[in-house]
């Protein structure tokens, strides 16, 4: 699951623990912290790489794609259900403790569709946003500066579109300050969000009518 390619990239860019910066001028907590994020261990159910982060938020940059895998239904549902990915982007300004009380900063994003049963409690927000504080708490992921958003929509299609009539959806918007530079914790609390968001069981338990 991990992008092999960028890994060895990273691998031959962290530069000497001595001087602190890589001889690309990228600085060596960066690179061991991007490292750190490809260590993390997901259950199957979800695959992860990289993607383009943003270009103008930091001057150093990194950004994880991570999405739920499920076997594709025959017939097309009334509802939609269960798909479900999250970008978790890092941020590095040397020059950034003041704004962030650090110089690392991670912003997640999550979007998922609900079944109609879940869409509808008026609580899912608030449930979403304490899976994220438990997911960090439970991985012992050391942070600060936590803020974000859950927002939970309805859509009905009409006339000649395809995909099922009506969907629901929810996007969890977050981010955080790392205190630590090994990042693989706060991945795996992402992913613990992700897989609550898209329904998935506890590991170890298989879903009835599933193999």
């Amino acid at each position: 699951m991990i992008n092999s390619d960028a890994s060895s990239k990273l691998r031959s860019t962290s530069g000497s623990a001595d001087s602190g910066v890589s001889d690309e001028g990228t600085p060596k907590v960066f690179s061991d912290a991007v490292e750190s994020m490809h260590t993390a261990t997901l259950r199957p159910e979800i695959s992860v790489g990289t993607i383009r982060p943003p270009q103008r938020l930091a001057p150093f940059s990194h950004a994880i794609g991570l999405e739920i895998m499920r076997e594709e239904p025959e017939d097309i549902p009334t509802d939609t259900e269960g798909d479900a990915f999250g970008r978790l982007i890092l941020l590095h300004d040397p020059q950034a403790d003041d704004a962030w009380s650090g110089s690392m900063r991670l912003v997640a994003y999550i979007q998922a569709d609900m079944d109609s049963a879940v869409a509808s409690d008026p609580l899912l927000p608030d449930v979403a946003w304490q899976w994220l504080n438990e997911g960090l708490a439970q991985g012992a992921a050391d942070y600060t500066n936590l803020g974000g958003t859950v927002t939970s929509t309805a859509s009905v299609r009409f006339g000649d579109i395809g995909g099922p009539p009506r969907a629901y959806q929810l996007e969890l918007r977050a981010s955080w300050t790392a205190t630590v530079n090994d990042l693989a914790p706060h991945v795996e609390a992402f992913a613990h969000v992700l897989a609550h968001v898209a329904g998935l069981p506890p590991e170890g338990v298989t879903e009835l009518g599933r193999g």
